[in-house]
């Protein structure tokens, strides 16, 4: 029973070395630059030690201290898992010590806040709920900085539900006219009667002073 226990354990060891050996990630494509943007290179790494020493090779650094950072912003690359994350075609700088990052002439800062295009964009869509309808209702839509927006419907009745408003309206309108007549009229005839009385007492009052 002792010997087949020998092939079991070459087999345990031989799965558990499997297991932990490191996986290969494939080449991706990447940009490098100096660190005045004065030489570019287009490279091929599977892992961030593999892309820095060919960027040492084909950008000519002698120095071993090296960073990598994102062209964009600067933020320095220096972990496998970060790395790993970035895609296809990012872009790097390679600064020796005593090199600092500096923002290029098309680089936006990273915090910089997206341009808004226009203040306010106002859209109207008319549309009919029945198609009896004769004028139909009206949306508006505002949108303020592409970002916050208000609607509101304007719901138009038919014909005949829109001369029975009109009429109303009409009718309202010649009520308060109505009012606004009887109260002119009636202020215009008390001042009128109190001029006559102002007039009539000058009168009486003359009168009397010469008959004096």
């Amino acid at each position: 029973m002792g010997p087949p226990a020998r092939p079991l354990t070459f087999m345990g060891s031989q799965t558990k070395k499997v297991l932990l050996a490191p996986l290969k990630h494939p080449a991706r494509p990447f940009r490098v630059s100096s660190h005045d943007r004065s030489s570019r290179r287009g490279l091929m790494a599977g892992s961030l030690g593999e892309l820095l020493s060919k960027t040492l090779d084909a950008l000519m650094i002698t120095s071993r201290l090296v960073t990598l950072v994102l062209e964009e912003d600067g933020t320095v690359v220096d972990t496998e898992e970060f790395f790993q994350t970035l895609g296809d075609n990012t872009h790097f700088m390679a600064l020796e010590k005593g090199q600092k990052w500096t923002p290029g002439g098309n680089c936006v800062p990273a915090r910089q806040p997206p341009r808004r295009s226009g203040i306010v964009r106002v859209t109207l869509d008319l549309y009919k709920l029945n198609p009896r309808d004769v004028i139909g209702c009206l949306n508006v839509k505002a949108t303020m900085y592409g970002m916050y927006s208000v609607s509101y419907d304007i719901r138009c009745m038919g014909l005949k539900a829109l001369l029975r408003s009109l009429l109303r309206v009409l009718s309202h309108a010649a009520q308060v006219t109505g009012q606004f007549l009887v109260y002119a009229g009636t202020y215009m005839l008390q001042v009128l009667a109190n001029t006559e009385e102002q007039v009539v007492a000058g009168s009486r009052c003359r009168q009397g002073v010469t008959s004096g």
